[in-house]
């Protein structure tokens, strides 16, 4: 009886951890890739349900996320510009996909190639383009944010930051 017992001890604490471990891959399915979006529209984020295509991260919000659309309805998430631009230029359907970027002054999807972006928001990867429908001074086109996302010319850059934060930059 004493041999048999830490056997069964040991078989119940196997069990426990792999009816813990079921129990939380269950729970958590994240979505990458939506299917059938024929509408071409924006699809409402829910918390914690959506991955980043890119980077992996799990959205948390519409701020800063983006979303792209291909022709046969498949949508692709993202929780910073930056991660989008990174995705965007590795496609070979540039010119078909649809692509919405959530704004920060009208807090709604639109289109990103009609979007202008700040360069100094705090975003979830560090990139720090920030959408804006309404064209203001200092504000960037979408075109010239893929251009500073693949030349290192964002905020993950110390001396882009240092450059566009000044002192508060170095941190």
């Amino acid at each position: 009886m004493k041999k048999i017992l830490p056997s069964l001890t040991l078989i119940a604490i196997i069990a426990i951890i792999i009816i813990i471990f079921l129990s939380m891959s269950n729970k958590k399915q994240m979505t990458v890739i939506q299917t059938g979006n024929n509408t071409f529209q924006p699809i409402q984020i829910i918390p914690n349900h959506f991955q980043d295509t890119q980077c992996g991260m799990t959205l948390v919000s519409d701020k800063h996320s983006a979303q792209a659309i291909s022709p046969d309805g498949k949508t692709w998430f993202f929780d910073d510009v930056g991660c989008l631009a990174l995705w965007y230029n590795n496609i070979k359907f540039q010119k078909e996909v649809i692509l919405w970027v959530y704004t920060n002054d009208t807090n709604e999807y639109i289109n990103a190639r009609n979007a202008w972006f700040n360069r100094t928001d705090t975003t979830p990867m560090g990139h720090g383009f920030g959408a804006f429908k309404n064209k203001q001074e200092g504000l960037i086109s979408f075109e010239e944010v893929i251009l500073k996302v693949l030349r290192n010319e964002d905020l993950r850059n110390p001396y882009i930051k240092k450059e566009l934060l000044g002192n508060n930059g170095s941190n």
